[in-house]
């Protein structure tokens, strides 16, 4: 593994992007909704296939992804290591609980949740490794997992004139997952249950390998 760049006062490597790089959550843009529309959907979907009654969302941001799959669930919980971003979350949605804490160290017994879901978040990693490896360790029995589908995710960007100085890599992102890379990571770990591919992510719900 490369390097490690020097940390902040406030643990973060320097140069990290928390949360996302924009809030495609909230944007106007047609398009852009158009796509999450089609995220979610999926999400929704795969989760519909299992039964659970405890999550943990590693990387949670500032909360809406739980919002919009998970809005009853009593036993949620979500963890991420920007201060900031769990603040927002716990502005925008009081009643959830968040906390601050690394996917490479999650403050939580072995089997804890019945589902762990890290959506958006293995791309930011420099250790993908060790963070499935804590995510499984946490996990009962189901994880779900999504990333950008590269390279499609940067010519994208490119098409749109976004990142040209990066080659249409999205600031924050450290890691660029094929469909395959991202199923060998899971594999590690997990046996692939389901998979969805909502343009442009891969989206795939995992059971835990016995």
């Amino acid at each position: 593994m490369p390097n490690q760049p020097p940390s902040t006062c406030n643990g973060l490597a320097a140069g990290f992007v928390g949360g996302n790089y924009f809030d495609k959550y909230r944007s106007n843009n047609p398009i852009h909704q158009w796509l999450m529309r089609g995220f979610l959907r999926n999400a929704r979907e795969l989760l519909s296939m299992i039964k659970f009654d405890s999550v943990l969302e590693v990387g949670c941001g500032p909360g809406d992804l739980a919002a919009n799959i998970f809005p009853n669930c009593v036993g949620y919980m979500g963890l991420d290591i920007d201060e900031h971003q769990v603040g927002l979350a716990r502005s925008r949605y009081p009643d959830g609980a968040f906390s601050v804490g690394s996917a490479y160290q999650l403050p939580f017994v072995t089997d804890s949740f019945d589902l762990v879901v890290a959506c958006e978040v293995f791309e930011h990693l420099d250790n993908p490794d060790k963070a499935i490896n804590e995510l499984a360790r946490v996990s009962k029995r189901w994880g779900l997992v999504s990333v950008p589908w590269e390279p499609v995710w940067r010519v994208l960007n490119m098409a749109r004139g976004k990142y040209w100085s990066a080659y249409g890599n999205t600031p924050g992102h450290v890691q660029q997952f094929s469909r395959k890379a991202i199923r060998q990571l899971c594999n590690t770990h997990y046996r692939i249950k389901k998979e969805r591919n909502p343009f442009p992510w891969t989206m795939i719900l995992l059971e835990k390998a016995e």
